[in-house]
């Protein structure tokens, strides 16, 4: 069993965790079995992003047709090819954010224990990416996790809350103690699951989240101010008028729906 403390200082030998990469590696066997559960389908492809050892990997390929792991680390690379020789398991080199993602002409599911660095782009990569996913199963640490299901107002709402909530059901499926993981991380994580709830519209969503965006480039800024660095009075002047807007209100007081009202004045 991969996912046991014993396992991983064996492995592990002379390496050491690398902070650059956010490691963290999960030693309760219970953890990963559930994330598993939620995450996989055995009719499906799972795409697993940053494996390291190989813990949730193992219990992944139990639930899945097979598995595609994509690890950064050289170390964590050969491990893995050692440690795993399930001919339904493959893993590849590199930076997820480069993957070629267009070999996946199937439906598939997404998982991985995302570092706090990197967590945003590969989430935005994944929302903005052609892939055909059932469903996104991440762990991330808990203030992400909070930023994610962020209602409107909130200090942690964000165009990545817009972005999240346009495109999927969004659900915290369980948290996770920081004593879970070798060595222990600073802070507890949470699971949450993106499941799709709309046909996609790629030309719409570009210009759509690029605005959402940008609305949210400066939060102290006021929406207005946010805007006239895009756009010209007149047509400040024509969004403000049409929808009834306060030149003081900001991003962060706007719903998905206010959003949307935007998006259509201005194009």
């Amino acid at each position: 069993m991969i996912a046991s403390i014993a396992y991983v200082k064996k492995t592990l030998g002379e390496l050491k965790a690398k902070k650059k990469y956010g490691q963290n590696f999960i030693i309760d066997a219970n953890t990963v079995d559930k994330i598993a559960r939620i995450a996989c389908d055995p009719e499906l492809t799972t795409i697993e992003i940053g494996p390291g050892l190989g813990a949730l990997s193992e219990m992944l390929l139990k639930y899945s047709r097979d598995v595609d792991a994509y690890e950064i680390d050289r170390d964590m690379y050969e491990l893995l090819k050692q440690n795993i020789t399930d001919e339904r398991f493959r893993v590849f080199l590199g930076d997820f954010l480069d993957a070629d993602l267009s070999i996946y002409k199937e439906k598939v599911n997404v998982c991985g224990n995302l570092p706090y660095y990197v967590t945003t782009p590969i989430l935005f990569r994944l929302f903005e990416s052609e892939l055909d996913m059932k469903k996104i199963t991440v762990m991330v640490q808990k203030e992400v996790g909070d930023r994610l299901c962020a209602e409107v107002g909130s200090e942690d709402y964000s165009a990545l809350s817009i972005e999240v909530q346009y495109l999927y059901d969004v659900k915290t499926e369980m948290n996770v103690s920081r004593n879970v993981f070798y060595p222990m991380p600073q802070v507890d994580s949470a699971v949450i699951s993106f499941t799709p709830k709309r046909e996609r519209d790629r030309q719409f969503e570009e210009r759509f989240f690029e605005l959402v965006k940008n609305c949210f480039r400066m939060r102290r800024k006021t929406l207005h101010n946010n805007l006239k660095d895009l756009y010209d009075k007149e047509t400040i002047d024509r969004v403000y008028s049409e929808l009834g807007w306060n030149e003081k209100i900001r991003a962060q007081e706007l719903s998905l729906d206010d959003f949307i009202k935007l998006y259509n004045v201005l194009y």
